[in-house]
């Protein structure tokens, strides 16, 4: 501990004498200080390589349709696009990740803060009584100004104060992640909608042949031409499809609740745009390298700078090791009015070294725990790329076979309509018995469903494509919640 005192003195002399150890001592400080700062060397960083492991040449399979963001635009889906503008600005749970954004961001202003001198101010103001013989006033001003600042030897500081600067690009990530994981949901649920639309049409469409065979048939059985059996049979097969009508509707509820959810509106609380039609597959994408997911996974690259955080939490813990240098400065006057603040003073100079001589190992255990955090951001970080390239892999072979099996389903279908039309004319000119009616009839209908789903089933892996390779979503500007409270409070206290 070192310091240098100037008090207040009337005497020319005495004062020139002060001044001239003053700046004396100031000297000696100034040079120690040069010295330690020359001599001292910051903790080094470990160096990250942006790409851990070894990555795939190529993808499987890749289109030539640039790759866009927003990539819900494709499908030229004017009610879809209403929509997901609608949960950009209104989801809770994408609000909750610009919240944590805004937190990160306030935190890295704090923590750099830390790396700029602090100026603290005081005033004073004191009115005292007294009587003895006679009642006496005494008035005292005081004005107090304190500074100090932290001098980063090693680096600790800034190692923070990266840390916090990573952090908020780690949040932004997740950001840029939870839009991309919303709009793929939406897109996901309102397609769901469209099919169980247009399969509630096709099981109505279904009843009304239904029961249109069962007209003929209990004509027939009128006629003693059929058995009781034939009609029963056909009776189930319409019952069949008001129970599928029936679970065609519930789900047709949920899925409105869900989207509800997705956009930020409580269920059955306004009414939602819904879709008309299934869309019709885009052109496949450009899918790029997978070294190209690196940059545009927003969870990729979050994973990393929360790597890069932990490396300098790491940095920060290695310097709490060493000594912390400081200085400090104060002034303080006072006087009984204002003119006599600056006639009276007293200032000091002081500098403080304080360096850990015994703490029980605490220090290097706390090396120890960010050094076990920063490894496991590492294996996070290596785990997340090969989760990605596998995502994409894996929405490229389904949309692969599922346009495949959708050709095979044509076939099916192309099939089972004739074998339908074939046994029917058969079943009436009395060649053939019902049961062979009923199951081509039930076989053909049931290919209309698969069809339909496999439909959706297809636009719902290009959807995961699309999310899977990543991309910055623009969003709207941001409105912290908490703000809105206070101004409430502010006019309530008024």
């Amino acid at each position: 501990m070192f310091s240098v005192i100037q008090p207040p003195r009337q005497e020319q002399g005495l004062k020139g004498q002060i001044r001239d150890k003053e700046q004396v001592m100031i000297k000696r400080i100034v040079l120690f200080l040069t010295i330690l700062i020359l001599v001292s060397s910051c903790v080094q960083v470990t160096q990250r390589e942006t790409v851990p492991l070894k990555m795939p040449e190529q993808f499987s399979e890749g289109g030539d349709t640039p790759l866009q963001p927003d990539w819900w635009l494709y499908f030229n889906d004017t009610g879809l696009t209403k929509t997901i503008d609608l949960a950009l600005s209104g989801n809770f749970n994408l609000l909750v990740a610009q919240d944590r954004l805004a937190q990160a961001m306030a935190v890295a202003r704090r923590t750099g803060a830390e790396r700029s001198p602090n100026l603290d101010g005081r005033g004073l103001a004191r009115e005292s009584w007294s009587k003895q013989d006679e009642t006496t006033t005494a008035t005292t001003l005081n004005l107090e100004l304190a500074a100090s600042y932290e001098i980063d030897l090693w680096g600790r500081l800034r190692a923070r104060t990266e840390a916090a600067s990573f952090d908020v690009g780690a949040r932004q990530g997740d950001l840029y992640t939870a839009a991309i994981t919303l709009t793929s949901g939406i897109g996901t649920v309102w397609y769901q909608i469209a099919e169980i639309k247009k399969e509630q049409i096709l099981v109505t469409e279904q009843r009304v042949l239904n029961e249109k065979i069962l007209q003929i048939i209990t004509a027939q059985y009128k006629a003693g031409q059929v058995g009781i059996a034939d009609v029963m049979q056909q009776k189930g097969l319409i019952e069949k499809n008001n129970g599928e009508l029936i679970g065609l509707r519930t789900r047709l509820r949920i899925l409105e609740q869900q989207l509800a959810v997705l956009i930020g509106r409580a269920p059955g609380t306004e009414v939602l745009d819904t879709p008309v039609k299934l869309a019709e597959i885009p052109p496949l994408p450009d899918t790029g390298i997978p070294i190209d997911l690196v940059m545009n996974r927003p969870d990729i690259r979050s994973a990393y700078l929360a790597l890069l955080a932990a490396d300098q939490r790491v940095a920060e813990a290695v310097a709490n090791k060493f000594p912390k240098l400081s200085v400090s400065a104060e002034l303080s006057t006072g006087g009984q009015n204002g003119s006599d603040l600056f006639n009276n003073w007293f200032s000091s100079l002081a500098g403080n070294l304080v360096g850990p001589i015994f703490d029980g190992g605490f220090r290097q255990a706390e090396v120890d725990r960010t050094q076990a955090v920063s490894s496991q951001y590492f294996h996070q970080y290596g785990q997340t790329i090969i989760e990605a390239i596998s995502e994409v892999e894996t929405a490229l072979v389904q949309e692969k076979e599922q346009n495949n099996l959708l050709e095979n389903l044509g076939i099916r279908l192309e099939l089972a309509q004739a074998t339908v039309e074939r046994v029917g004319e058969r079943y009436r000119q009395g060649a053939e018995d019902y049961q062979r009616v009923l199951t081509a009839l039930l076989s053909f209908q049931g290919l209309q469903t698969e069809m339909l789903r496999a439909r959706q089933k297809l636009i719902d892996y290009r959807i995961g494509l699309y999310r899977s390779l990543g991309g910055q979503i623009e969003l709207p500007e941001p409105e912290i919640a908490g703000a809105e409270v206070e101004m409430s409070f502010a006019g309530q206290s008024k």
